[in-house]
């Protein structure tokens, strides 16, 4: 009986330290979350002061899971058919790269959007190519005129294939046809927090 109550405690020691083991394991990730979202809400913060005189309707900051998105109407940028930008669409972006500057470790995904619309110029084959075309000329305008570090930034076009709403209406067609510029935390130093938060905890500290 003595030595079975002996492995039974060194079994219970065990699952203990296991017990032990994962909390710190959720506490740390807890800890590098709250500093990701410590880090989102200051960005958000950055922007809408920004931003916050221009019209609502053309320009909107929202944020999913902590990643912000920037969303930036078509008719606020271009003119139809077109990747000539506006004077204000270059108010606007002048405005955007201020906030991306003084977040110089922060990913920039710039991403052109249609509507179902098939294009009918012949310097686009369709709106594949539109919408890459519009997103590249945005990252050429942040990068050139404002200064903002090509190596953080990548151009997607997205097409007529992830619409806000339906393409039923001349409204939602409006709506659809959009840049969107996604502002994303670097996966490396979001994992880096973790390490160290095992690592001072792991030391004691």
């Amino acid at each position: 009986m003595a030595t079975l109550s002996q492995k039974e405690a060194t079994n219970l020691e065990r699952s203990l330290e296991q017990i032990r083991e994962q909390d710190l394991r959720i506490r740390t990730l807890q800890e590098a979350l709250t500093k990701k979202d410590s880090v989102t809400l200051a960005l958000v913060v950055s922007l809408k002061s920004s931003l916050g005189n221009l019209n609502d309707t053309d320009v909107t900051v929202n944020v999913e899971k902590s990643v912000v998105f920037i969303e930036l109407s078509d008719k606020m940028l271009f003119k139809t058919g077109s990747t000539e930008l506006s004077a204000r669409a270059r108010e606007v972006l002048s405005k955007v790269a201020t906030v991306l500057n003084d977040k110089p470790d922060q990913e920039v995904l710039v991403e052109g959007h249609t509507d179902n619309v098939p294009i009918s110029r012949d310097c686009f084959k369709d709106n594949w190519d539109l919408s890459a075309s519009r997103a590249i000329t945005i990252t050429r305008v942040l990068q050139k005129e404002y200064n903002v570090d090509p190596s953080r930034i990548t151009a997607a076009g997205r097409g007529e294939y992830v619409p806000l709403v339906e393409n039923d209406t001349a409204e939602n067609r409006s709506r659809n046809r959009r840049i969107r510029i996604v502002i994303l935390p670097k996966l490396d130093q979001f994992y880096g927090m973790i390490e160290d938060g095992l690592k001072r905890a792991s030391s004691g500290q």
